[in-house]
């Protein structure tokens, strides 16, 4: 089984290198964030069209996740626990079903945090708690499972690079990378440093001051695989390619694949 995650940055306006990339790549399941329109508004009969089943958690303007799955989707849980004044669609949790087994996976869009003298910083260490406090709790289900998406978190200085430019940002900031090693901590494995210790394996450039074509860029977006998923990790990469594309989204596709 093949599950990727992508951070699209607009569902509307990168639809068509989605389903280009869904072409190229071909994913069982696909967990995307930011794909900034309401539940209604997502072009489910296109991507139906192409053999998924569709699950969003949409809002308007902002945030919004979705799972992609060309297997049945069951047990679906919009919204993370623990928020129940949070109104910021970042999170969305299903079941995917296959003959042979199944695997839960999620899809979340963790909180950038910047500025880090306003209430934005707070908001992202307390989401991080309740990620947390979730994954300890599906950690003892023992099943495969997959947290995805686009963290806001660059873990090591290998991620990055140029490590001093992030210092005081709070993708980089010490409490940041605390709290992710604490999740981690708790028995997942990094998928892509799992299978690939090289430098330079980023999944974000920003548009900004020729990023991309400098590569300089961070790896943000995880794939974090609980010890049942682990076990069955074949393989695992990056399209940095797709950042060349013609007005691309900022950041590039993360794929696994799992002996499911």
């Amino acid at each position: 089984m093949r599950i990727a995650t992508w951070n699209v940055n607009s569902i509307k306006q990168r639809l068509t290198h989605l389903t280009s990339w869904l072409a190229e790549r071909q994913p069982d399941v696909v967990c995307l964030q930011e794909i900034k329109c309401v539940t209604d508004a997502f072009p489910r009969l296109e991507i139906e069209a192409l053999g998924y089943n569709v699950t969003v958690h949409g809002q308007k303007g902002f945030n919004g996740v979705a799972l992609l799955s060309k297997h049945p989707i069951d047990e679906v849980l919009h919204g993370l626990a623990g928020g129940d004044a949070d109104v910021q669609a970042r999170f969305i949790e299903a079941v995917i079903s296959t003959k042979i087994g199944s695997v839960r996976v999620v899809s979340l869009y963790l909180p950038n945090g910047n500025p880090v003298d306003s209430e934005k910083y707070p908001y992202k260490l307390k989401w991080m708690d309740r990620l947390i406090q979730f994954s300890r709790e599906r950690l003892a289900l023992e099943e495969p499972m997959v947290l995805a998406g686009d963290y806001n978190v660059i873990p090591t200085p290998e991620d990055v690079h140029n490590p001093a430019a992030w210092v005081n940002d709070a993708l980089f900031l010490p409490q940041t990378r605390a709290k992710y090693r604490e999740l981690a901590g708790l028995g997942f494995t990094d998928a892509i440093r799992a299978v690939n210790d090289a430098p330079g394996l980023y999944t974000f450039w920003d548009y900004q001051a020729g990023a991309w074509q400098k590569d300089n860029g961070i790896r943000i977006d995880h794939m974090l695989l609980s010890p049942q998923a682990a076990d069955r990790l074949t393989d695992a990469g990056i399209d940095r390619h797709v950042r060349s594309w013609e007005k691309p989204s900022d950041h590039v596709p993360v794929y696994i694949d799992l002996d499911l």
